[in-house]
């Protein structure tokens, strides 16, 4: 990426950090829908054994070049545990979402995360949190109410599933930040060694369904395309301020719902469609609240 970016490929500055923001989001937008066309022919333990081997492949030479004392040295290895552990059932409960909910409601319960962990952070980050932002958080957790619309017809096990997965997903954020320093290739290595661990045990409880090759080929794409996402998410943030790439993530919604539609027949109904834009405005007050009081502390 930066060779490309060398050669005058790619743009650079805000207009280069959007381009790589919106590429990202779609990477993992595709991911999603390969996940939940695949979930439904095989099970959440071949998705995670087959995607941890090829992002395992991918990082390898990474993972020679930080040598083995950067993962015998990581600081904090209860923490590190406890990560993975988020990391792992975060993955897992995704995959079992989808094959209950509508690609773009399962989305919309894991866009609630950020909200989460601005209501977590006090208790576990020590990080003070003013009225405003508890008001944002207090209206995100209506848009999550709104979304779910709980009755005893809706409060399925995909919803459970969604909303436990993304409440993980929000601990894995918050055990991440509390990592800064642990180098990035340490991080991801033992995410992918946790979700191979976790995939060949429930493969050995569930059973393995032979893969077409086709099949095969899109599980793996489903590790090598979540790296590429995330790669294109860093580097936007290296190009243009977060402030200004950060918001584009949310159109991770609007393309669950383009996707769910052509590829599964799906249409959410109103009141996810009103939950989503309920999260998505309260997600994000917090997040340019919190880059307005940073720019006040400097």
């Amino acid at each position: 990426m930066s060779v490309l970016l060398r050669l005058g490929v790619m743009p650079t500055g805000a207009t280069g950090g959007v381009a790589m923001m919106l590429l990202g989001v779609l990477l993992f937008a595709v991911n999603d829908t390969l996940g939940k066309w695949l979930v439904g022919a095989y099970t959440v333990g071949q998705l995670l054994l087959v995607r941890s081997i090829a992002g395992l492949c991918a990082m390898a030479p990474f993972i020679l070049r930080a040598g083995p004392y950067a993962f015998l040295q990581a600081p904090r290895p209860g923490l590190q545990l406890l990560r993975v552990v988020f990391s792992t059932m975060e993955g897992a409960l995704f995959f079992w979402a989808l094959a209950e909910l509508p690609l773009a409601e399962v989305m919309t319960y894991y866009m609630a995360g950020p909200i989460y962990v601005t209501a977590l952070s006090p208790f576990l980050l020590g990080e003070r949190v003013g009225w405003r932002r508890w008001t944002a958080v207090a209206v995100g957790f209506g848009g999550v109410v709104i979304a779910l619309h709980p009755s005893p017809a809706s409060l399925s096990l995909g919803a459970v599933c969604a909303l436990a997965g993304s409440f993980s997903y929000a601990l894995f954020m918050i055990a991440t930040r509390k990592l800064a320093g642990t180098p990035g290739a340490v991080l991801m290595t033992a995410q992918l060694l946790a979700a191979l661990l976790f995939g060949c045990a429930l493969v050995m409880t569930g059973g393995w369904t032979p893969p077409e090759p086709l099949d095969l080929v899109l599980m793996l794409f489903l590790g090598i395309g979540s790296l590429g996402g995330n790669l294109c998410v860093n580097q936007s943030l290296r190009l243009a301020p977060a402030s200004v790439v950060v918001p584009y993530q949310y159109t991770l919604i609007l393309w669950g719902m383009l996707f769910g539609y052509i590829f599964f027949g799906e249409v959410i109904g109103p009141l996810t469609m009103a939950g989503a834009v309920i999260i998505i405005g309260a997600g994000l007050f917090i997040f340019l609240r919190e880059q307005r009081l940073r720019r006040e502390a400097r």
